[in-house]
């Protein structure tokens, strides 16, 4: 169910009671500022076509890979007020021909919307718990205690969470019902990335999250994933501009095993440790990470074909987590 539409049900009254309408005269002259927000990186930048396979399930990887949700943008006392609207449900996915698999899911997808700010906006997240379970949002980050999320929020019940973006980094954000690795292994869990203040240079921005299934219930995985689906990207390589700066935001959010690497065929990039640095700390082409770590990785192509990346952990990239970058040839003056 799109965004726009998750509300739709509410009655005026109770969109009243949740503070859902204040800002509204706002929000038609704040849509140019979104639209500034999401074009400041995209300055100079080609990103090569992706057709985009068309699915019926509640992932779909291609889409997935460079959508960040800005939030409806309102101006309150002075302050960029960021406004994210999210309902957790619940549906199947098909992770392959033989295996159907039920997802705890945020807006209908697996990973939930990538959200996106910059350091000191305010953020208002409207969580409407529609999943048939109790469920919460954890940002990690800095907020108060009261709003950490590690509260349960009944279904059919409706939680707002407000908080200052800070500090800037990638952030993630997941349920925090125990027990968590359950309703993590479920679909419920997202990027949140803070840009600095001054922005960084203009790159063609990625995001892929590192994810795992366990479709026994043994709590153990038995497939993973880049973006929640698994060999998506085997299957259908990302496009990428020769000699462009690619900017990968990666964060594993894999369960039950305790570490996982990300490794890059035939190159280097550049480590910025959970993105809380604007100069590398490294280089390298392969990082560790443990489970919520993250980093942004900075790196280009100058030759052209097909590039693998995946985990090194063989036995998780075997079972879902491997992809491949395609590097198209610029065009010839």
């Amino acid at each position: 169910m799109p965004a726009s539409n998750l509300f739709q049900h509410l009655s005026r009254r109770q969109l009243i009671q949740l503070g859902l309408l204040s800002g509204v005269g706002l929000a038609g002259s704040a849509f140019g500022i979104n639209l500034l927000a999401q074009s400041k990186n995209r300055q100079n930048v080609i990103v090569p076509p992706f057709d985009i396979p068309q699915t019926k399930d509640a992932a779909n990887p291609a889409a997935v890979l460079r959508d960040f949700d800005y939030g409806t943008v309102t101006q309150e006392n002075g302050r960029t007020v960021r406004e994210f609207r999210v309902e957790a449900r619940t549906s199947a996915l098909q992770l392959n021909q033989s295996t159907s698999f039920v997802t705890w899911n945020l807006n209908g997808r697996v990973p939930g919307p990538t959200f996106r700010a910059t350091q000191g906006d305010r953020i208002r997240v409207i969580f409407y718990n529609k999943a048939g379970h109790s469920h919460s949002l954890h940002f990690h980050g800095v907020h108060s205690a009261e709003m950490d999320g590690v509260k349960p929020v009944k279904h059919n019940a409706v939680q707002i969470y407000e908080f200052d973006a800070e500090p800037f980094g990638v952030h993630l954000y997941h349920c925090h019902i125990e027990p968590i690795s359950r309703h993590v292994g479920k679909g419920l869990y997202g990027m949140f990335i803070v840009d600095p203040p001054t922005p960084r240079p203009p790159a063609d921005e990625i995001v892929l999250i590192m994810a795992g299934y366990d479709v026994n219930d043994d709590r153990k995985n038995e497939l993973f994933a880049f973006n929640g689906l698994p060999d998506y990207y085997m299957k259908h390589p990302i496009p990428i501009q020769q000699d462009q700066l690619i900017r990968l935001y990666v964060l594993n959010l894999i369960e039950f095993d305790p570490v996982a690497t990300f490794h890059l065929h035939a190159n280097m990039f550049r480590v910025y440790r959970t993105g809380r640095t604007l100069e590398p700390s490294e280089e390298t082409d392969v990082i560790t990470m443990g489970t919520a770590e993250r980093h942004i990785l900075e790196f280009s192509f100058h030759h052209t074909g097909k590039f693998m990346f995946h985990p090194h952990q063989d036995y998780i990239a075997e079972s879902g987590c491997m992809g491949a970058f395609e590097v198209i040839a610029n065009s010839k003056a």
